[in-house]
């Protein structure tokens, strides 16, 4: 689409000067109707869920096998001496929440990190280039005309 346009019709769509930028109202109301410029994180998981998928291993399930098969040998023995099934099982678990909890301190070190490294970007705006966080840049539209590089902010 953008490829037929002439320039003066380029700007018309996107509603900028390529020269000018964009005005900080135009910016403004672009950035409350798109929101911050990052991704969107991924929804998080309860602490309930990431400790069941810590027993989604071959491993993992393997000593869960040989715990029950341990069990019932036993059980069909006539025997009362569990201890091998429970020290497994104990084993399996306690393994499972250390995971958790590695796993949530490497989730909160990681969000560290994204709050300390926020780029800067140049931006034109009232025909002057600005310096501004990454997050506040509004929703940029670019359109390429004979090689020209059109975009909104």
């Amino acid at each position: 689409m953008w490829h037929s346009l002439n320039l003066s019709e380029v700007k018309q769509k996107l509603r900028t000067n390529y020269q000018y930028g964009l005005t900080n109202d135009e910016a403004e109301k672009r950035y409350s109707r798109y929101g911050p410029n990052k991704l969107e994180d991924k929804p998080k998981e309860s602490i309930a869920i990431k400790f069941i998928k810590q027993f989604n291993d071959f491993m993992i399930i393997i000593l869960i096998i040989a715990s029950i098969i341990s069990a019932v040998i036993t059980k069909m023995q006539g025997e009362n001496d569990y201890i091998d099934s429970i020290i497994i099982i104990a084993i399996v678990v306690l393994n499972a929440m250390m995971g958790v909890i590695q796993e949530y301190k490497a989730e909160k070190s990681l969000e560290a990190l994204k709050s300390m490294t926020t780029p800067k970007v140049n931006v034109r705006r009232e025909g002057r280039v600005r310096s501004i966080n990454s997050t506040e840049l509004v929703p940029r539209r670019c359109c390429f005309i004979r090689g020209w590089k059109f975009c909104s902010s």
